[in-house]
């Protein structure tokens, strides 16, 4: 078949759980036959291409800046949008399917304007499916009405739908999408093989971006208030982003600075051995469309603290008490109560999250996603 993949960010361009989808699922398919190309804003200084194991990258856009103090700025997902329906006027007709990320969704509204008229299926990954409230207080009750109705306008067209987690598919449900719907468990690349746990130090990691939804900062207290029970409690706070001065100003303030390490982004590597040895993860985020370090943490037999709520899938990958615990809110109290309740759980709760990974991996994997999608793909050849 011939398939256009089409994401406005390209791994190692970008780094992100979607653009690692993005790149491992064009090399997929193409490994398995298909004539694929790969559609993207130009992230790479002029004459030197990116080399995608038998891809065909094209741009639809120029190289732009893409966020703005931790937010997508509105240039480059219309930029993105037009260029790829001027790409679909030229070339839709070539193509079999049409494989997109539902964000930005001038780019979805454009291959589905062009759909039924240039002859190609529709196929739609939804990392995220945003609620009417969490888009009022993103953008206010003028803007997040009209991001609403843009992202409605998305789930309404003809489609074959690919999700990340349940509570996306009920939410795609609720808004009545057109076609079917298959929920993706799986985007961890690591070994499935689980680790022996290493004994926790008393020792907190966050590992990720710091942007408003993570609540990055709410972590800094919740250290203070748990220390008030567990003395010999430390934190370190991985990642960078516009949140970062505030982690940083409370830090100063409550006189933490030799208990909680924030030094930015650091390797893989760094990330890893410093979740081997946490006495857990803690995601303080109001909103996850995955929660990819719940299982990252996991694999090394660390439990995780999530946030409960109704935009945090997170949630989806935690059992209480198994591989670690759900907290109730972000207040330092709920926090510090979550980091408790895993200390007191002692070495069984570290025994129970290796066996908890050991059970799920398989399906947790981005090879059990990628099978899933290139069998459409075969169902739809026959």
């Amino acid at each position: 078949m011939r398939i256009l993949i089409v994401y406005d960010c390209l791994f190692p361009h970008t780094i992100g759980g979607a653009e690692r989808w993005y790149r491992n699922l064009a090399e997929r398919l193409a490994a398995d036959g298909h004539d694929v190309t790969y559609l993207t804003l130009r992230q790479w200084e002029r004459g030197s291409p990116p080399a995608v194991a038998g891809v065909s990258v094209r741009t639809a856009g120029p190289r732009m800046a893409l966020y703005a103090h931790g937010r997508r700025r509105i240039a480059p997902p219309l930029v993105f949008g037009a260029g790829v329906l001027w790409h679909l006027l030229r070339r839709g007709r070539h193509y079999d399917v049409v494989h997109t990320a539902s964000f930005p969704y001038f780019s979805l509204l454009a291959a589905g304007l062009l759909r039924r008229a240039q002859g190609y299926r529709l196929v739609v990954d939804w990392h995220e499916l945003w609620s009417r409230e969490y888009w009022r207080a993103y953008l206010g009750p003028v803007g997040g009405r009209i991001g609403w109705l843009v992202q409605l306008r998305g789930v309404r067209l003809r489609q074959r739908a690919f999700c990340f987690a349940r509570l996306t598919a009920r939410r795609l449900a609720e808004e009545r999408v057109r076609g079917e719907v298959t929920v993706l468990e799986g985007e961890y690349a690591g070994s499935l093989l689980p680790r022996p746990p290493r004994p926790a130090r008393p020792h907190v990691v966050f590992a990720g971006r710091h942007i408003p939804e993570k609540r990055v900062p709410a972590l800094v207290p919740a250290v203070a208030a748990a220390r008030r029970r567990l003395p010999e409690l430390r934190a370190t706070i991985l990642g960078d982003g516009p949140e970062r001065p505030e982690v940083l100003a409370r830090i100063a303030a409550l006189d933490l600075e030799d208990v909680v390490d924030a030094p930015g982004f650091v390797s893989g590597e760094a990330v890893e051995e410093a979740l081997s040895s946490a006495l857990c993860m803690v995601l303080p985020s109001s909103r996850e469309g995955y929660g990819m370090v719940v299982i990252e943490a996991a694999a090394a037999g660390t439990p995780s603290v999530v946030v409960a709520g109704p935009d945090n899938a997170a949630v989806e990958l935690v059992e209480e008490g198994v591989n670690g615990t759900i907290a109730a809110d972000a207040s330092p109290a709920a926090l510090a109560e979550a980091i408790l309740r895993v200390q007191a759980a002692g070495p069984a709760l570290r025994a129970s999250t290796r066996d908890w990974f050991a059970t799920h991996a398989r399906r947790l994997s981005l090879e059990q996603s990628l099978d899933t999608v290139a069998a459409a793909y075969r169902e739809r050849r026959r």
